[in-house]
């Protein structure tokens, strides 16, 4: 009697659940969108236009049944999703383009810019991020985050959605770089493995503010560093070193890094906090 009770709950709980999309479908959408936005990403070859236009509207029609979540969605609000999504699909390839070329110049071990695109895990956690950001402006729901933790499953790098990232963003090597969801990034933004854009806390009062740290143009943050807090500007052309622990702003063209103090031969050393500002 128990388990037919227990069986009753879950079955309606999956009759109240909204349908979304399998993580598989997500990530094989994800994976066919990067692949036509570059050839660099896919095996398949188009023998004219004409295939290629005809890939590109079966693509589409994935699109529209990825976000048609309940058999009670106005269909004209999810054409309209969708049209919105393809329409934006120019300004994402600029946006990666932009972003490869950075990744390409600002690495002297970078061979070739398609090398970029296809080997490297910044610019995978970036493509998705760009495709998660359109989604999550568009207010669809689920599948951003979605997007962003199969690259994150993938390449180590955790960006949310919601971040805001301007253009030649550079994540380098990139393995446990996290960017919380109202960080607010500039362009020409380097950042190196290890680098958390944080909260100074995690209380669930504060999800409606600004929790999360902005880098102006121009800024380098080195391996490990740790950058905290809403109201933490880092600014423009400024470089944090590495294990930098920064939880207020700094001016522009700062440098801030860890130098280690030699004090009496029989005391320890001790690491103390430089921050210079270039006159």
């Amino acid at each position: 009697m128990q388990n037919s009770k227990f069986l009753d709950k879950l079955f309606t709980d999956h009759e109240g659940c909204c349908k979304y999309p399998s993580e598989q479908k997500i990530r094989t959408f994800l994976n066919d969108l990067l692949g036509t936005l570059f050839p660099q990403l896919t095996d398949e070859v188009f023998l004219n236009r004409s295939r290629f236009g005809l890939h590109f509207a079966n693509l589409k029609e994935t699109f529209y049944e990825l976000i048609y979540a309940k058999p009670n969605n106005e269909s004209e609000r999810v054409e309209n999703n969708t049209d919105i999504f393809c329409d934006s699909l120019s300004d994402i390839y600029d946006l990666l383009l932009g972003d490869a070329k950075a990744m390409y110049n600002g690495d002297p071990a970078a061979e070739s810019i398609e090398e970029v695109m296809r080997t490297y895990p910044g610019f995978y956690a970036i493509a998705a991020y760009r495709i998660a950001h359109q989604l999550h402006h568009q207010d669809i729901k689920v599948i951003p985050r979605a997007i962003a933790e199969i690259a994150h499953s993938k390449t180590g790098i955790d960006i949310h959605p919601a971040a805001s990232i301007g253009k030649d963003f550079c994540i380098d090597h990139g393995t446990g770089v996290v960017i919380g969801a109202t960080s607010n990034i500039g362009d020409n933004v380097k950042i190196y493995q290890g680098v958390t854009l944080g909260a100074l806390s995690v209380d669930k009062a504060d999800a409606e503010i600004k929790r999360h740290p902005t880098l102006e143009d121009n800024v380098v943050v080195y391996a490990g560093a740790t950058i905290l807090g809403g109201e933490t500007i880092v600014g423009e052309g400024s470089v944090v070193g590495g294990n930098v622990w920064l939880t207020r702003s700094i001016p522009a063209k700062s440098t801030v890094y860890y130098k280690t103090k030699m004090n009496n031969k029989d005391e320890d050393q001790t690491d103390i906090l430089v921050h210079k500002v270039a006159m």
